[in-house]
């Protein structure tokens, strides 16, 4: 309607107006507009309307048949059809984009799965904050994988950004869900990540900047059905936090290993390490982004004083929570990929049907 009010009113303003004052040739502005908002055919439509209005107001005031008026004319229609030809290029690539982005999307999630919300006596919640305007994944990765008694989990943190962080995510996410579901220890599990980003290195790939550079920091965790502990292998990774009844603990290990891919430096290095884990309790896994995340005036994100008042809820609303509470400490503007996992320990009952944890 606004195009066509435009028409209107400079078709009307020039009838009006003294023949030294020529307001027709606004037209243009009707089709211009138009092209901001609607497909080429419309556009044309409007373009056509502009050309028949401007025709007459000409044959109103006697000058049909004047060279410049008719110069005028056959200006607007040249440019009304310039304009829906480049509104016409432009819906072509509009296309091609969203089918580009389609792929995309099915691809990110095809790597980066959703967690399943509950999973043996496990409720679980995630979110994932990728640096990257438009993506889905960078280079913080999570995964979760059943054997026949437990649950494992993996969050990992790739050194730098960019393809490099991603295809490194790729391969660690690939080689912990083709092991993780046979009942090999933890630390052997950690080892074929290590082996499996390590061999990477060998293989030939294009020299992109940081390639053959990288290491993923990784937190691998393995929660049994019938025993209230997590086993944990930390490799480098900012420990979990554990929300209970006590308060707000950082699962700190004696002996953590070196980020994945670094294994050439210390042969035999990882251990597991088992903590308390009840039943109401949650557990906090993230990345660096999150405690790295800095404020307009270069503060860090303080998450562990956040935790003390998100309690209360599940999963999903402590994960909210926290997502709000670094949005707003952010202004939105993320530096790095984050990554946020909250698990809550339920009453396993190993009848109930799919695993359901009993009311």
């Amino acid at each position: 309607m606004i195009p066509l009010l435009v028409i209107g009113l400079i078709t009307v303003g020039d009838v009006l107006a003294p023949a030294s004052v020529r307001l027709s040739p606004l037209l243009i502005a009707a089709p211009a507009m138009t092209a901001s908002f609607a497909g080429p055919v419309l556009t044309a439509c409007v373009g056509l309307l502009a050309v028949v209005a401007q025709i007459a107001a000409n044959a109103s005031e006697g000058f049909l048949g004047h060279p410049g008026r008719l110069a005028e004319v056959v200006t607007l229609a040249l440019v009304s059809a310039m304009i829906v030809l480049f509104r016409a290029v432009l819906d072509r690539h509009m296309r091609e984009l969203i089918r580009v982005r389609a792929v995309a999307d099915v691809a990110q999630r095809v790597l980066l799965r959703p967690l399943p919300v509950r999973v043996g006596p496990l409720l679980i919640a995630s979110v994932y904050l990728a640096a990257e305007p438009g993506a889905e994944i960078g280079g913080d990765l999570y995964a979760a994988a059943r054997t026949s008694n437990a649950t494992r989990l993996i969050i990992g943190d790739v050194r730098g950004s960019g393809l490099t962080a991603v295809a490194d995510a790729s391969l660690v996410l690939g080689a912990f869900r083709a092991i993780a579901h046979w009942p090999v220890p933890l630390t052997d599990l950690a080892s074929h990540l290590d082996t499996a980003l390590s061999a990477e290195r060998t293989e030939p790939r294009d020299k992109a900047p940081g390639a053959g550079e990288s290491f993923v920091t990784a937190a691998v965790l393995e929660i049994p059905d019938d025993r209230p502990v997590v086993r944990l292998v930390n490799c480098g990774h900012p420990p979990p936090l554990l929300l209970c009844g006590s308060g707000v603990k950082a699962l700190e290990g004696e002996a953590p290993a070196l980020p994945l891919g670094l294994g050439h430096l210390a042969a035999g290095r990882y251990h597991t390490e088992d903590f308390p884990f009840e039943e109401g309790d949650q557990l906090l896994l993230y990345t660096d982004g999150v405690v790295e995340a800095r404020n307009s005036e270069g503060t860090f994100f303080p998450l562990a004083e956040r935790l003390p008042g998100a309690d209360g809820g599940g999963p999903q609303y402590l994960v909210d929570r926290l997502h709000r509470d670094l949005l707003s400490h952010t202004g939105g503007h993320q530096g790095d990929d984050a990554a946020l996992v909250v698990l809550e320990r339920h009453r396993w009952s190993a009848d109930a049907p799919g695993g359901a944890r009993e009311p």
